[in-house]
Formats: structure tokens, C-alpha cells, sequence
């Protein structure tokens, strides 16, 4: 998984101003001692929260370093929030519990954060909101990152016998204040001996169990000199503490893991009496929910991050709530430009409406956003019917008929009377809305997604060297398919079209460059076909500009398109494109950029793989003719972006509809709906009718991650052992292992 291990938070102070004082709910333990470097950032990540009902309360262990508590003193005065206390020098556990004895009466939660480690802006209130809505559950604990020293993410399904022998949770977790003192917190005045663990074990022990929260919300810094270290020269002590406080445990306990399904049609509350009310300063910017369903980066997913990253800071706050289970390749991506809650990773769907009218409330939203996010269509009603000034807009990149009979433009037209107004991606789309869907033309837009024309611009690349670099054959035309492997792309026609054209032409290269659900299929049909010679796999790739700049033609042989990032990028780089005369292909691709090729087959036939000649035939016509005049083509390509397709447009012409559209929301879309209930039953419906998929897409990410979440057992790990047990010498060389202690770093890698 992509991760930027440069991005630590708290490297700025951004503390967000709220309107009124809040008691703290949370107390926050930061022990201090001798640490002039890094308390300042530690700090900051704390005060750039976006939960503000906390205190931070540093313990100061008897550091004797004049600049330390120098530095101490200066960071005292960031906030009121912050409150300092000098204490004789006792060690970490000590530190911890003389800091839990001193928060506030009436806070709920502790949380125990070293003076160089980091939190996420979103720690505090995900675990809050997560333990409102889990009462039974105990503390809650987000994935980590380890950082500085060593690099790595950390995400850990909970299992309780494994805590019994390894430790898979870092100290910094949501903690319920009574439970804490139940077990006398820490309570060990040793030092160095895994003290974190087994706090752990004993609140399991009691029949304790945490929520597990699945994005990186702790920043462990692995300095070379640290806790964790000096209690791995102390194992054996410590190893003795962990192994007795174990066999007190007498009851295996499950945690609350997401992602997860378990919406059932319960009512689904409007607010939360648990929860405390909160709002920001009114700061003079408009504030946008943007709704969408994960953060990875296809076409439609880069038009959201686009249109974030390129928005006026000054003018414009983006909060983005995502809603289907995802691997989130580009969370911090978004969370550069944007406050990221991804409901999925710490609420029941039976919440989720709740969180939403809280942000709703706490951030002023001015406008909301909607793209490509199912249940977020299914909110829409509901959400007009409670924020009847709140104009809404969606952003539909495409129809498709094998999907639902229309895709997201049946959900936009299904709830069209409380949308503001539809933009589409293309010119034939919002046809289609208009003429099949029946919308008021008026209310639908067409905005172009546009491309970087800085990032992508052939006179930043040497072809030549490129070439050399990636070892590809000078004297043939590189000819690439950049995509998602899938049904929806039609690989295989790509094949079929590649042995034809090798009945006339071999001075040709395809570089298939993506991945997807046919990609093992489409190597095993190449291999079959006796392609291989004029084919290479590259899989996916962040490198896809310098893919452009060695191509001499794309091409797209989709059943279904909008309008094809590919598309845009090709261009910008000077390179023509082929493409099935699908969406708004022919809108961006012209007779002097590419050629259009006629789709021939049904798009109900997605799933069929066999192909008639005709179509066959054209794209090899318009592959040879493009080969035939490369240069004529070339020289327009790029011009074609420049004169109407940039980002920067895209941008423009966004915020021109963005500020229009809250200065003159449409008063046709402000109705008189009284009965919030029935808004409500429409979107139980819609949950329900999603859990199918849902579940799939819970059961994909678990398994990404080798996790059961039934019982916290890895997959891979317990099919090896069962296929391994069975031989004698593999079962002494474990038992070598264990005695070694390297089995868990054993178990890590495989």
C-alpha cells in the first residue's frame, strides 16, 4: 500500500477555533522528560484536533535539561487547554498514572500520548464517536504508523490469545477513565517492562474489549533509544510480568472490528444525546460536505481530489465523508487539502446519519456535494428535507445500463427534486439525463474533468532515455492500454485486435499497464494466442507520465466510458488516442487528435467475450492509421488540452457553479417536508438493498489484510500452518523459532 511517511502530522500548529468553551471530555497524558525536539510537534497534533473537548495535561518527570523545560514552558502557553505538572523523576508508568490521578473530574476518557509521538487530526473524535456508539466496548485504538527509525504501517486485527503472547497495540488508544482506574492503571513502578501490554492484558482479564478503527490515526516515532527498546533488553523480567498478568485471563474477548455490516433496520437516530455539541468560528469561507465512496484514483476519484486540491484555501473548507469499504491508497492525499472521515473505519451504519448532521452543525456546511456515492444519494432527501437552505449539487460521470439500468445517473434522477444541480462530464451524458431521465435541462451542467497540463507536458521527458531506462525497443511503435483490467475495458477485444493486426504490420509494442479482475486471465489468453512478443504486462503504476511520454498512441476499447482520463492525459502529452465511440470520447478526441472507433456491442453484453470482426477490423483500420500519419496527429494533440481542458478550467468553472449556486440556490428545490421519518425509511431501504455489497466489500478489505474479523486470525498464516503442521521437521523447526523468539517476526512476514 502506497504511504508517505513525510507527511506527520502536527508539523504546523492549525489549531481550529470553535465558538464556545467546552469541559474536557477526554484527558490527554503526555509524559515529559528531557525532550526539547520533538514535544512542540506532539503538541501541535494534539491542538490540531478536530474534536475540541480535551485537556492536555504534560507530566514532567524531573527533566533537568534547562532547554527542555525552556521549551516546555513556551509550549505551555498554545493553548488553555494545555496544563503542565513537575514531578520527581519515576519512569513512564509512574509518569502515566500521576497524570490519569489529575484529570479532570468529569472527563470520560484518557488517552496516553508520549511526548514524540503524533496523532491524526480525526483521533480524537473518531474514538469518541465510535465509543458513544459502542458503550459495551472499552478503549478504542486506531492503526498505526511507525516512523523516523523504522518505517512501516501497522494494522492489526485484535485477537485475544495472541495479546496473551505478542503485543499488537501501541499505548496511544481511546480509554474509558472508570475502566482504567478499575484495574489501577498502570500500577507497575518497574521500568521498561512492556507496562503498555499489560495494561492491556488486565483489562481483558476483567472482560474488557476495545474498538478497532482501521486508518492510521497514531504516529509511533521509533527512535533508536526508546521505551520499547530498553524493555526488549529487560525481556526476561518483562516476559515474566506480561506471562503472569496472561493467565488471569480466563475469558476470550472479541472486539468491534471495521469495516463491518450490521445494519439491520434499526431506527436510525437524527442526533445523539451522548454526544457533545459542538461548532466551529464562523471564518467567512464556504464550507463543503463533499460525499464520496472511497479514495483510491480512477478517473472519477481524481476529479474529487482535483477539485479539492486546486480549490482557493482562502475561499473554500472541504469536509469529505467516504462510504464504501476501502483500501484508501490516496487518504493522505485528501487529507493534504481536506478534513477525511471515512464512516466505514469507525461507525455503524445505523450512525451514520448522526455524524453526518453533526458535521453538518459543527463545520457551518454551506453546500453539499455528492459524487458517485450511492448512499450518499440515499441521504439526499433526508438531508433537504433537514437543511432546506443547504443547496446540493452531484457530479455523475457516466451512465451505465449494465448497472442498475443507469448507474448514478438513475440515482441522481431518482432524487432530482432536492438537487440544485447535476454536472456531468460529458455533453452526451447530460443528453441522456435530459432525453432518457427526463431532467430539466436547466439544472444539468456539463464540466469537464480536465487534465494537469504541468505534470503532464512531453517537454519534461526524453523519450529515448525512457525507452532505455524501461528496456523497450527502439525501432517499433509503442502502442499502450492504460486502465483498469476489467470487463468494462474489454481486454480480450484487445487481444482478438492484436493478432489481426499482426496478419499485417509486427513493428509494434502493446504495454498493458493496470491491474483488475481479468489481468491473470488476459496474460493466460496472451500466452495462448502466441502474443507475447508483441505484449508487455507492466501492472500498475504511479509512473503513468512517463508511460505517455514513451507511447506513440493510446488506446481504449471500453464498453462504457464518460470521459476517459486516459484520455485527457494522452493528449496533454502529445500523444493520439483511439478509443470506442463510447460517453464523451468523440467531445475531447477529434479527427486531428485520434480516431473514434464505433462500439459495436451491446453494453448489456459486458460479460460476453466474443466479438464480431467488424469491430475487430475498425480498430485495427484506425490503429494503422494513426501509425500511418503520427506525426500530423501529434502536433494537435496537446493543443486540444491547452484550448479547453485543463484542470485549472475544470476549477474555474467549478467554483463559478459552487458560489451561483449558494447565492441562488434554486427555490423550487426548498420543500415543505415535514416528515423526516419517511426520508428516513427511504434510506433504511437503500442500506439494506446495499449490504450485499457492502459485506463483499468488508470481506475484500479484511482479507487484503489476511484478517477474519469473526476471530482475529490471520488467513494466510493459518492456512500455511495447516498445510505445514502435518510434516515432522516443520514442527520441530517451530518449536526452534519460538525458543529463539523469532516466531512473531516470522509470522509478520508471511
Amino acid at each position: 500500500m502506497k504511504f508517505d511517511f513525510s507527511k506527520e502530522p502536527g508539523k504546523e500548529l492549525k489549531k481550529i477555533e470553535f465558538a464556545t468553551k467546552t469541559e474536557p471530555i477526554i484527558s490527554i497524558i503526555m509524559p515529559f522528560y528531557n525532550d526539547k525536539k520533538y514535544i512542540r510537534q506532539a503538541v501541535s497534533s494534539v491542538l490540531n484536533q478536530t474534536f475540541p473537548c480535551f485537556e492536555l495535561l504534560i507530566i514532567d518527570d524531573g527533566s533537568k535539561d534547562k532547554e527542555s523545560l525552556e521549551e516546555l514552558e513556551k509550549v505551555a502557553k498554545l493553548d488553555e487547554r494545555i496544563k503542565v505538572f513537575h514531578k520527581e523523576n519515576e519512569g513512564v508508568s509512574a509518569t502515566r498514572d500521576y497524570g490519569a490521578k489529575r484529570a479532570a473530574k468529569d472527563s470520560k476518557y484518557l488517552v496516553f500520548l508520549d511526548s514524540d509521538d503524533l496523532l491524526n487530526e480525526t483521533f480524537l473524535e473518531t474514538c469518541y464517536w465510535t465509543l458513544e456508539t459502542n458503550p459495551k466496548a472499552t478503549w478504542a485504538y486506531t492503526d498505526s504508523v511507525g516512523f523516523e527509525g523504522q518505517e512501516y504501517t501497522w494494522n492489526k486485527c485484535f485477537n485475544c490469545n495472541k495479546m496473551k503472547k505478542e503485543n499488537d497495540l501501541v499505548i496511544t488508544a481511546v480509554i474509558k477513565k472508570d475502566a482504567f482506574f478499575e484495574v489501577n492503571g498502570f500500577e507497575i513502578r518497574e521500568k521498561n517492562v512492556y507496562e503498555d501490554w499489560n495494561l492491556w492484558l488486565k483489562l481483558i482479564a476483567k472482560g474488557y474489549f476495545p474498538v478497532h478503527i482501521n486508518y492510521y490515526g497514531v504516529w509511533y516515532r521509533r527512535k533508536k533509544e526508546s521505551e520499547l527498546n530498553r524493555a526488549k533488553r529487560n525481556k526476561e523480567r518483562a516476559m515474566e510480568i506480561i506471562t503472569s498478568t496472561a493467565k488471569t485471563i480466563k475469558k476470550e474477548v472479541e472486539a468491534v472490528q471495521y469495516p463491518r455490516f450490521n445494519y439491520n433496520w434499526d431506527i436510525m437516530p437524527d442526533k445523539l444525546n451522548s454526544i457533545r455539541e459542538n461548532k466551529k468560528e464562523e471564518n467567512g469561507k464556504t464550507n463543503i460536505l463533499l460525499i464520496i465512496p472511497w479514495m483510491v484514483m480512477g478517473g472519477a476519484d481524481k476529479f474529487n481530489f482535483d477539485l479539492i486540491s486546486k480549490l482557493d484555501k482562502a475561499k473554500y473548507d472541504v469536509t469529505v465523508i467516504s462510504t464504501e469499504p476501502a483500501i484508501n491508497t490516496y487518504r493522505q492525499d485528501f487529507e493534504e487539502y481536506s478534513t477525511v472521515y471515512d464512516l466505514t473505519t469507525f461507525l455503524d451504519q445505523k450512525y451514520w446519519i448522526s455524524f453526518i448532521n453533526y458535521i453538518i452543525e459543527k463545520n457551518n456546511i454551506n453546500l453539499i456535494l455528492n459524487t458517485n456515492s450511492e448512499i450518499g444519494y440515499g441521504m439526499l432527501p433526508y438531508l433537504k428535507a433537514k437543511y432546506k437552505q443547504i443547496p446540493i449539487i452531484d457530479y455523475v460521470h457516466m451512465e451505465e445500463w449494465y448497472n442498475r439500468n443507469g448507474g448514478y445517473s438513475r440515482d441522481s434522477s431518482g432524487v432530482s427534486s432536492v438537487i440544485d444541480k447535476t454536472l456531468v462530464c460529458n455533453e452526451n451524458s447530460k443528453k441522456i439525463l435530459i432525453d432518457h431521465f427526463k431532467r430539466n435541462e436547466e439544472e444539468v451542467e456539463t464540466v469537464y474533468i480536465g487534465v494537469d497540463e504541468k505534470q503532464f507536458d512531453p517537454d519534461k521527458y526524453n523519450k529515448e532515455e525512457l525507452k532505455e531506462k524501461y528496456n523497450l525497443p527502439k525501432d517499433k511503435y509503442i502502442i499502450s492500454y492504460i486502465c483498469r483490467i476489467s470487463e468494462q475495458k474489454r481486454p480480450f477485444l484487445l487481444l482478438q485486435v492484436i493478432r489481426k493486426m499482426l496478419d499485417e504490420r509486427k513493428d509494434f509494442l502493446f504495454l498493458i499497464v493496470g491491474d483488475g479482475n481479468l489481468l491473470a486471465s488476459m496474460r493466460a489468453n496472451a500466452r495462448k494466442m502466441g502474443l507475447t512478443e508483441n505484449i508487455r504486462f507492466w501492472g500498475r503504476t504511479n509512473k503513468t507520465d512517463e508511460i505517455y511520454a514513451i507511447s506513440d498512441m493510446t488506446i481504449n476499447c471500453s464498453i462504457k466510458e464518460g470521459l476517459a482520463l486516459t484520455a485527457y492525459e494522452s493528449l496533454a502529452m502529445g500523444v493520439p488516442v483511439v478509443s470506442s465511440d463510447v460517453g464523451g470520447q468523440k467531445e475531447l478526441i477529434n479527427e486531428k487528435t485520434g480516431v473514434i472507433v464505433p462500439c459495436i456491442q451491446d453494453e448489456e453484453d459486458i460479460f460476453k467475450f466474443d466479438y464480431s470482426d467488424e469491430e475487430i477490423d475498425s480498430y485495427v483500420i484506425a490503429i494503422n492509421k494513426v501509425l500511418n500519419n503520427l506525426n500530423e496527429y501529434k502536433k494537435e494533440c496537446r493543443k486540444r488540452i491547452l484550448d479547453g481542458f485543463t484542470i485549472d478550467q475544470m476549477v474555474e468553472k467549478m467554483t463559478n457553479i459552487i458560489d451561483n449556486t449558494i447565492k441562488k440556490s434554486n427555490e423550487s428545490k426548498i420543500m415543505d417536508i415535514n416528515n423526516l421519518d419517511v426520508c428516513k425509511e427511504l434510506m433504511t431501504y437503500k442500506f439494506m438493498l446495499n449490504q450485499a455489497k457492502y459485506e463483499w466489500e468488508c470481506e475484500d478489505y479484511n482479507k487484503y489484510y489476511g484478517f477474519n474479523i469473526h476471530n482475529g486470525k490471520n488467513y494466510k498464516f493459518e492456512l500455511f500452518k495447516e498445510k505445514m503442521w502435518q510434516h515432522k521437521w516443520y514442527r520441530g523447526f517451530i518449536r526452534l523459532l519460538q525458543k529463539v523468539g523469532i516466531m512473531g517476526a516470522i509470522k509478520k512476514r508471511i
